[in-house]
């Protein structure tokens, strides 16, 4: 069961509003998911963002993939480090 930390949307039409959950990637993106860490609002100015860096750090540790704009968030907010190695 491969495990992805993406974001899930709620709110109103032209309103939106996310919650960065943890989730088995088979299933659908507002559908079932293992556990909420954190929230995003970008109607806000600047966003808000909330995180629970302990959980996020655990699932990574466990294996789960951030997509790409959560890796974004993450990486803005100071929890994700990116092992970046040189290839030659």
């Amino acid at each position: 069961m491969p495990v992805k930390i993406r974001l899930a949307r709620h709110g109103a039409k032209k309103r939106p509003f996310y919650r960065i959950v943890v989730a088995d990637s088979e299933s659908p993106r507002d559908g079932r998911f293992l556990e909420k860490v954190g929230t995003y609002n970008p109607l806000t100015d600047p966003a808000r963002i909330t995180l629970d860096a302990e959980r996020i750090k655990y699932w990574m540790d466990k294996g789960a993939i951030p997509t790409d704009t959560v890796r974004s968030i993450l990486k803005k907010e100071g929890v994700y480090k990116s092992s970046a190695t040189a290839v030659s």
